[in-house]
């Protein structure tokens, strides 16, 4: 059974992070997103059904998606980071 996602590693209750949080928490996001992907493409490659595989297709794109979004967002969060010191 999963447990529910938790807001381990923010300071505060305003879920205003430090770089070193915001750090982990991508590292983490990342990793998960990775899970995701190396089991949607295993998925892709042994189904034979077209449309089940075409749906997996769809997991593993929308997953390289969300990594780049993450991607852009920490940048974004790094460049806005840089800029308050």
């Amino acid at each position: 059974m999963m447990s529910a996602p938790t807001q381990a590693g923010l300071s505060g209750s305003g879920g205003d992070a430090s770089p070193a949080e915001l750090s982990g928490l991508f590292h983490r996001l990342n990793n998960q997103l990775g899970i995701i992907l190396a089991n949607a493409e295993l998925l892709e490659s042994r189904l034979t059904d077209t449309t089940q595989r075409a749906r997996a297709g769809q997991v593993v794109s929308s997953v390289l998606e969300a990594i780049a979004t993450v991607q852009q967002v920490r940048r974004a969060t790094d460049t806005s980071t840089a800029s308050d010191k």
